[in-house]
């Protein structure tokens, strides 16, 4: 592999070592000579290296040894090329192209091509067909890349409903990879064309139009927010650009690693840490299928694709690990050194599952959409038990507590608070309109203070950055690293004519992490079976269907009339690890099981009579990310 000559300014010579943090930074950032946008990264690495393979992506999990695969050069000729064919449609720079598809070889290229040519914004097509229409119409979005109906059938029907209300002009088809698409797809109220032939007709030397630069947005991402309707976080290039560099300086893996990606690209992680950080350091990323982790065959032939092509690192949610825990090692997997974990709290059962099982450490890791990804990490041989990583460069974490009048006190090094966060990965708002000239309308809305991003965490920072998460202050639900915003339960629970109030909260799953329950307050007798399936029916997505309904007399609020949900998420996690004990030997020898909710967080606590087994309540109690103890009547 070329050699990059600015290696010795552009990279720390070490990171591997939670003391190489304030060596790293005695050198400002910007004399470190990052690349100013993701373009600029994406052309620095096709003039270093031309010929290493950029990307191999899988058609599907059945069709692993038949991929397709693109170098460097390749993979810049196709993003001009497409780039070029949106600036042929009148996209500039500050014009968004959202973007809906599942992952495929051809989604690549569109999504570093909708960040050159304009803004990129990538949208979940499971979301409810009014929540994509409020984003493209929030974002002035009239381009859609989307997937041909053979890549994805539902969501055709959801561009088809988006083109009759309007609210688009263009519809550019992307297809299956290794596949052509069809354009002469009818679609009224839309104009559609297929993406591949009309960028085949492009230049593919340079970009015709104007290039972006650092502080320009680059993309849009939407994240869960006080109300049901999705927020979009605006990213700039920048943003994309020092989060990429800061996970790839502090890897431990060199330029000849292989990257696995198998979540959507409407995630971020799958975008700056598996699509940009490796494109800094030349690396190679293999793509999964459409349906990346949730592609069940996929685990059948796992640990073949690792031996295979050699993969050295992967990121995934826990309950990706859950899984692979328990699925044979039926190959060499020497190649894979690093099992990153994030988006959701990890069960000490599963840590302790997968490395036993494979022999592979998980490193956690922490982060959020509005800091662009990610903002700490683990080391590989220095662990920091409890932690989920040290800060990343150049990056600032502490915790503050936050008054009811909402003035910030930092708090002191060790003790929980808020966790805030600061530096060049911090958004710059969300998206709340347009200007007269068209340009996009930014507004921290409450979570940005003096350059600082409330996080809306609860944690602890150490004295050398290490960041202990001890629970969320803002209610998301994270169900299988899927974000779900309470408000669209309630919201759906809330449309029922006999409800009066209605709260969503977590409760802890050992499959997902946690699952979406409610609590409701009713005016008249309503069955709570009746209650679910009303939800199911009006919620906004399905992932986001609670699993029970209860019915309470009251709801619980703070002392100034605010809604207060800890004591309900201590019920829920007391419910679950209620019916798990209860399937052990018929709950035998527990006495009682309580939940105590303490400054954000919840204690789950049993009493079990004296002689019952504690280490297979152990076991049971660890499959649930959330602490626990167990006493003795």
């Amino acid at each position: 592999m070329t050699v990059d000559t600015e290696d010795t300014v552009l990279w720390p010579a070490t990171l591997d070592h939670p003391g190489d943090l304030a060596d790293v930074e005695t050198v400002p950032l910007g004399d470190r000579g990052l690349p100013e946008t993701t373009y600029e990264a994406l052309s620095r690495a096709g003039s270093l290296w031309p010929d290493q393979t950029a990307i191999t992506v899988l058609p599907d999990a059945e069709r692993w040894q038949s991929p397709t695969r693109r170098t460097y050069r390749e993979l810049l000729v196709s993003v001009h090329r497409y780039a070029n064919a949106l600036h042929g449609l009148g996209v500039r720079r500050s014009d968004v192209v959202a973007i809906m598809s599942p992952n495929c070889d051809e989604l690549i290229t569109a999504t570093l091509a909708a960040e050159l040519a304009g803004i990129a914004m990538p949208v979940n097509g499971s979301l409810a067909g009014n929540h994509i229409r409020h984003l493209l119409e929030q974002s002035g979005a009239h381009v859609l890349i989307a997937a041909d109906s053979t890549l994805d059938p539902a969501g055709w029907e959801q561009v088809r409903a988006l083109a009759l209300a309007g609210v688009l002009d263009t519809v550019l088809l992307v297809a299956p990879t290794g596949e052509t698409t069809d354009a002469a797809a009818a679609l009224e109220g839309a104009a559609v064309l297929s993406f591949a032939a009309l960028a085949a007709e492009a230049d593919g030397d340079r970009f015709v139009g104007d290039l972006p630069a650092a502080d320009n947005v680059a993309a849009l991402f939407h994240t869960g927010g006080t109300t049901g309707a999705p927020k979009l976080a605006a990213h700039t290039h920048r943003n994309e650009i020092v989060d990429a560099w800061s996970i790839s300086a502090a890897s431990e893996l060199g330029g000849d690693s292989t990257i696995f990606a198998a979540l959507p690209l409407f995630h971020v992680n799958a975008l700056v840490v598996t699509l940009l950080a490796p494109t800094l350091r030349g690396q190679h990323a293999v793509w999964a299928g459409p349906l990346g982790y949730r592609d069940l065959p996929l685990y059948g032939c796992f640990w073949k694709v690792v031996s295979h092509y050699g993969i050295t690192t992967m990121s995934a949610v826990p309950t990706v690990y859950a899984v692979l825990a328990n699925v044979p090692v039926d190959a060499d997997i020497s190649s894979l050194r690093m099992a990153v974990v994030g988006a959701s709290m990890l069960p000490p059962a599963v840590r302790r599952a997968f490395e036993e099982h494979t022999g592979i450490t998980l490193l956690e890791g922490y982060g959020l959409t509005e800091a662009t990804c990610a903002s700490a990490r683990s080391f590989l041989d220095h662990p920091r038990p409890g932690s989920v990583g040290q800060r990343l460069p150049y990056q600032r974490i502490k915790a503050v507590r936050i008054d009811e009048d909402g003035t910030w006190t930092d708090m002191p090094t060790g003790d929980a608070g808020v966790l805030a966060i600061s530096g060049p990965t911090v958004f710059p708002g969300y998206v709340v309109g347009r200007d007269a000239d068209g340009g996009l309308i930014l507004d921290g809305l409450g979570k940005l203070v003096d350059g600082w991003l409330d996080t809306g965490d609860l944690g602890a920072v150490d004295a050398d950055g290490f960041v202990y998460l001890t629970g969320r202050a803002k209610d998301l639900i994270i169900r299988g690293g899927h974000n779900i915003d309470p408000a669209q339960v309630e919201d759906s629970l809330l449309s029922h004519p006999a409800v009066t109030g209605a709260a969503a909260v977590g409760m802890p799953d050992v499959h997902a992490g946690e699952v979406p329950v409610a609590y409701v307050t009713l005016s008249a007798p309503t069955p709570e079976a009746g209650l679910v399936a009303w939800a199911k029916e009006h919620v906004a997505e399905s992932a986001a269907a609670p699993k029970s309904v209860q019915v309470v007399d009251m709801l619980p609020v703070t002392a100034v009339g605010k809604p207060y949900k800890l004591p309900l998420r201590a019920d829920a996690a007391r419910r679950a690890v209620t019916a798990a004990l209860a399937e052990h030997d018929g709950g035998t020898g527990i006495v009682e099981v309580t939940a105590d909710a303490e400054d954000g967080s919840v204690t789950v606590t049993v009493v079990a009579e004296p002689g019952t087994d504690e280490t297979a309540l152990a076991q049971i109690l660890d499959a649930f990310a959330l602490t626990w103890r167990v006493t003795t009547r």
